[in-house]
C-alpha cells in the first residue's frame, strides 16, 4: 500500500472492501467444503478420508506421518484413515525405496478419472468465469489466492503448535 495518507472515507471503503474480501473467502471455503462432501459422498469416502486422498493426490507419495501433519490429524487417527482408504481401492502402502523400513502412500491414479468426473461441472464453471479475465488479472488472483493460502497454511500452523 502506498505511504501516501488516506482521508477517513478512503480508510473506510478499504475496510470494508477488506472485510468483503474475507467473508467471500469464508462463503467460497464453505461451498468448496460442500462440493467435496458430495463428491466424497458419491465415491463413498468420508470427508477427512477425502482429504487426505486429495492431499495425497496432489502433494503425494509420503508418508502416513507427513500425511498426518499436513492433514493436522493424529497419528493413530491416520491408520484408520489409511485402511479405510485401502480397502477401498483408493491408495496403496509401500515400502520407502529409499528407506525400506519406512512406508510410503500412493494414490492409486487409475481412479482419479471417478473424481474428476465429478468435479466436472465445479471446473466448466471455473473455465467460464476465467474466460472473463485478462490475463494480467488471471496472474494478479492466482497470486492473491496463494497468498491466501500460505496465510491459511501459516495460521492453522500457528493454532497446530499452540496445543
Amino acid at each position: 500500500m502506498s505511504s501516501v495518507s488516506q482521508s477517513p472515507d478512503d480508510k473506510r471503503q478499504r475496510r470494508r472492501s477488506t472485510t468483503a474480501i474475507k467473508e467471500s473467502l469464508r462463503e467460497l471455503s464453505i461451498q468448496l467444503s460442500l462440493l467435496n462432501h458430495q463428491v466424497g459422498g458419491r465415491l463413498g469416502v468420508k470427508d477427512a478420508d477425502f482429504d487426505c486422498l486429495d492431499l495425497i493426490n496432489r502433494h503425494g507419495p509420503m508418508s502416513p506421518s507427513a500425511l498426518a501433519r499436513r492433514a493436522g490429524q493424529h497419528p493413530a487417527t491416520m491408520t484408520g484413515v489409511l485402511d479405510r482408504l485401502e480397502r477401498a481401492g483408493w491408495i496403496t502402502r509401500e515400502r520407502d525405496p529409499a528407506d525400506r523400513r519406512a512406508v510410503q502412500v500412493r494414490a492409486l491414479k487409475e481412479r482419479n478419472t471417478e473424481v474428476f468426473h465429478l468435479y466436472t461441472g465445479m471446473n466448466t464453471a471455473m473455465d467460464d468465469l476465467c474466460a472473463g479475465y485478462d490475463e494480467a488479472q488471471l496472474e494478479l488472483l492466482a497470486e492473491f489466492l496463494d497468498r491466501a493460502t500460505a496465510a491459511g497454511r501459516q495460521a492453522t500452523d500457528a493454532l497446530a503448535e499452540a496445543d
